[in-house]
């Protein structure tokens, strides 16, 4: 019987990295060679203008205007989506047959959002942690209920 071949994508804000495992024993392997890597500056550093001033609606008052999205989080957010084109492409090219996502709470519902329905219906497994800075073998500590490698 042929294994399936399970994709783990591990991701926060900045980062996203894929590896895969093709079945019991096999443990874990990099699935692309090279880590997705994203703008991840602060907000401060993203948008260096002060916000500009408004009046309140009763009164004598002026105030600073607040940015109707925080840009560090429109970065994550747009992150999200290109995690999302990459698993695209390798799904139209069968790459894997089942999915397992890793990532930090915030950016796992960015993911969430971002997937289709093609790559929702292939996901077996969420962890909501970020463990970017995990090694491979300390990864499948994690995966070990989910994933037989």
């Amino acid at each position: 019987m042929k294994h399936k071949n399970t994709w783990i994508v591990v991701a926060d804000g900045g980062r996203a990295q894929f590896f895969s495992s093709k079945g019991p024993g096999t443990g874990l392997e990099v699935a692309l060679p090279l880590a997705l890597v994203a703008d991840n500056r602060p907000s401060s550093e993203i948008s260096s203008d002060r916000p500009g001033r408004v009046f309140n609606i009763s009164g004598q008052g002026r105030h600073a205007a607040q940015p109707p999205t925080d840009p560090h989080r429109h970065l994550q957010k747009i992150f999200a989506t290109e995690i999302t084109s990459v698993l695209d492409r390798q799904l139209r090219k069968n790459a894997f047959d089942q999915l397992v996502v890793i990532a930090a709470p915030k950016m796992l519902g960015d993911l969430r959002a971002a997937f289709g329905k093609n790559i929702l219906k292939l996901v077996i497994a969420e962890i909501d942690k970020d463990l970017t800075k995990l090694n491979t073998n300390e990864l499948a500590v994690h995966l070990e209920n989910i994933v037989k490698t």
